[in-house]
């Protein structure tokens, strides 16, 4: 029989109406079956592990991706065909980009869903949500998982998690993967497109529990003023995610290159990202980028916010020198970027 592993850290899709007052409260994940009852259809094996206790999504911390999500994939690897994890939606796309990085040589799908609505409201889409999801950690072609990444699934799409980002609160079409097609998509057949998943690996599985979250972010804008760029710049932290006007511009007025060269010359990344959602930075297309690629700013090409700091932070533990981290950012190393 397949096995999936369910591992649910909070988020609105546990949330059911209590039959005494009312309120929102979250149900024991445990019984899932009884509250789901069209799991039983699925004929597999589910086992489950509930975070204790369950945490809002914006509490979401490293620790808990390397000491909770990570290790518990890791026991569990060779007993079960695949893995979901229930997760609140505003912090999804950083932690799915996340264990993209930690989760070495994974050959069997990770996928990371939620839902707008509570499991128990007449409409939600929840159990959409979970039941897909499911069947996508299920999946198998010729014995082995047609999905071997990290993804997210919502609303009918699956993406991969680290080219994901959640662009509406509103809609059950929570999530968009701007610069990357999707995975596979649920209508009437659940279709797969398999020119756009990563490859089954032929190494072995293992994580990759380091991360430093010393990171700065500095989102540049028409009359920014010094105090407030030296206060990154000039800061303690180790790296900068750099988020720029369209494909990687800036002012260049000489205190800003220069206090950008300065932070480079003190020993900290800078790493160049754009506010645009689609496209890519291309260092040099215009003077105003000419001057940073000059100094040593680290091209994010076309990452998404949530995987710069990540993989940021994942690179920074990894104890590699500078031309090595800019080496490895400007790189893929799971399908994160286009260069």
């Amino acid at each position: 029989m397949t096995k999936v592993f369910i591992i649910y850290t909070g988020g609105t899709i546990g949330m059911v109406n209590d039959a005494k007052t009312g309120a929102l409260i979250p149900f024991n994940f445990e019984q899932i079956k009884e509250n789901v009852p069209e799991l039983a259809r699925l004929n597999y094996e589910i086992a489950v592990h509930s975070f204790e206790p369950i945490i809002d999504s914006s509490n979401m911390h490293p620790d808990q991706w390397k000491n909770v999500l990570a290790e518990i994939i890791e026991k569990n690897y060779e007993e079960f065909d695949g893995f979901v994890i229930l997760h609140g939606s505003d912090t999804m796309s950083f932690t799915a980009s996340a264990l993209s990085f930690m989760l070495k040589n994974l050959a069997k799908p990770v996928v990371l869903t939620g839902s707008q609505l509570p499991i128990g409201e007449i409409r939600t889409d929840a159990k959409e949500n979970l039941i897909t999801a499911l069947e996508i950690a299920a999946t198998k072609q010729n014995g082995k998982a047609v999905v071997p990444e990290v993804c997210i699934y919502f609303d009918n799409q699956l993406f991969r998690g680290n080219r994901s980002i959640k662009y509406n609160t509103e809609k059950f079409e929570a999530f968009r993967s701007p610069n990357y097609p999707i995975l596979a998509e649920a209508g009437v057949q659940l279709t797969f497109f398999h020119k756009e998943i990563l490859p089954v690996p032929t190494k072995n599985f293992y994580i990759h529990t380091k991360f430093d979250a010393n990171i700065g972010v500095l989102k540049i804008y028409p009359g920014m003023t010094e105090a407030v760029v030296y206060a990154v710049t000039r800061s303690k932290v180790k790296a900068i995610v750099l988020e720029t006007f369209g494909s990687g511009n800036t002012t260049t007025a000489k205190w800003f290159t220069d206090a950008l060269a300065e932070a480079i010359k003190n020993g900290k990344h800078i790493v160049d990202i754009s506010q645009c959602q689609r496209g890519s930075v291309q260092l040099g297309m215009y003077e105003t980028s000419s001057e940073l690629q000059k100094m040593g700013v680290i091209s994010g090409f076309d990452m998404t916010f949530e995987t710069a700091v990540t993989k940021l932070m994942y690179l920074l533990a990894a104890d590699l020198n500078t031309e090595e981290i800019k080496q490895q950012m400007e790189s893929p190393i799971a399908g994160e970027l286009t260069n």
